[in-house]
């Protein structure tokens, strides 16, 4: 199987119902039950949850651990999906991993499971001492929920995907604390009452013990550095300098911490680790020669909202341009109603993904003072005649806009390498 070959498998499967966890547990007994073995740290949440599981992968890597990250969606590659200390699979690997898989399957697997599975052969192949694992989707019917975890964390609690999860805190709540398992400590962050009973409901029926982590547990954010990408979080008696910027990011510092105190990890390598992450699309600042980018992943009501907490306190607030895209299946009205009033200028483009909310979707939003332009690369262009761009609303068009400037970069530093020769 080439690589084309796989994407392919895997874009054909996107649409297949999948399987089930009584049929995935068949097919990994029959490839010698890779995930059984594996310290697996199991995280889910509305938000967060990517955050917290990059940097907690990331420290553990630190501290010299062997470490494997499984985390959805990617930004700019599919090998990003699946990763050991920091480095994302090779084609090759994911190609061989993924025809043994196929191979054995007795009905389609959809593309979340069969990646699931590739993850877990893989880890266990390179015989990893912790897994990092990140939900897709809820987590009581999630593929991920099939490992035996050491630890739980739910990052937050917020509606989205209501029309798969449930329309209440309390449904989706349900869902999330569905990858409880007994005994297993449970790691939850800040979260409404409503849903706060349905955890602490689900942990005291598994006698899980449930360790609540508050923003001040023990950092809290003294000053930003906004073009440099970094927090400085303070633990009341020294500095914890932290490479990513973000409303909530201080409250996912305090989750790591406390998840990685509880597995011994020393204090020098989670401050070390704090200090080197790199958090690609979140408010993550670029720049170019006459302008820079802000780049932010938000891509649900609870996100915008910490979003725009952010952006307002920038020194450059309002003076800016909102190049944003939504997906179809977002409350992307109620997104585009809290971000407008906080920009000079906005444009809207449609992220590349068939599940794109184009102009049919969008019209009764448009107006004069709104540029919509369909054309997610037209956009880029027309955006960066503008001084500064905070570009949100989907990981689809982050990622590829990323990609883009990553690309635009390169050409430059490769021009000035020449001319400097």
């Amino acid at each position: 199987m080439h690589f084309k070959e796989a994407c392919d498998l895997l874009s054909m499967r996107s649409s297949v119902a999948g399987v089930g966890r009584t049929e995935l547990r068949i097919l990994l007994k029959k490839l010698g039950n890779p995930e059984k073995n594996l310290k697996v740290i199991h995280v889910a949440g509305t938000n967060g949850k990517g955050s917290v599981c990059t940097l907690l992968a990331h420290t553990l890597t630190t501290a010299g651990h062997k470490t494997g990250l499984f985390i959805s969606p990617h930004l700019i590659y599919l090998t990003e999906r699946i990763t050991l200390n920091g480095c994302p699979i090779t084609r090759q690997s994911l190609c061989r991993i993924l025809q043994k898989v196929v191979s054995l399957e007795t009905n389609s697997l959809n593309f979340f499971e069969l990646l699931t599975v590739a993850a877990f052969v893989y880890f266990a192949e390179k015989k990893v001492e912790y897994v990092v694992l990140e939900t897709g989707l809820g987590g009581r019917k999630d593929p991920t929920t099939v490992c035996n975890p050491l630890a739980c964390v739910i990052t937050s609690v917020g509606l989205d995907h209501t029309q798969l999860l449930g329309n209440t805190l309390q449904k989706i709540a349900a869902e999330k604390a569905g990858i409880l398992k007994k005994k297993v400590p449970v790691f939850c962050g800040e979260i409404p009452p409503a849903a706060l009973r349905v955890v602490r409901s689900y942990a005291g029926r598994k006698g899980a013990l449930l360790k609540f982590v508050r923003t001040g547990s023990p950092f809290s954010c003294v000053r930003i550095k906004w073009y440099k990408n970094e927090m400085i979080l303070s633990d009341g008696q020294s500095n914890w300098p932290l490479h990513v910027i973000g409303e909530k990011q201080p409250l996912n510092a305090c989750l790591v911490y406390q998840i990685c105190t509880h597995l011994a990890i020393p204090a020098a390598a989670i401050k070390k680790a704090f200090k080197t992450i790199r958090l690609e699309g979140r408010f993550e600042s670029i720049s170019q020669r006459k302008n820079r980018f802000i780049l932010d992943g938000a891509h649900n009501p609870q996100a915008i909202k910490s979003l725009i907490s952010l952006w307002q306190k920038h020194p450059q607030y309002p003076h800016g341009t909102l190049l944003c895209g939504f997906m179809k299946d977002k409350d992307f009205p109620q997104m585009l109603h809290l971000l407008q009033p906080h920009f000079e200028d906005v444009i809207i483009t449609c992220p590349p993904s068939r599940r794109a909310c184009g102009s049919k979707e969008l019209a009764p939003f448009l107006s004069k003072d709104v540029v919509f332009e369909p054309d997610f690369k037209k956009a880029f262009t027309r955006a960066k005649q503008k001084r500064l761009v905070v570009c949100t609303g989907s990981f689809y068009l982050v990622g590829a806009y990323l990609h883009k400037l990553k690309i635009e970069i390169e050409s430059v530093d490769t021009a000035v390498r020449f001319v400097v020769k």
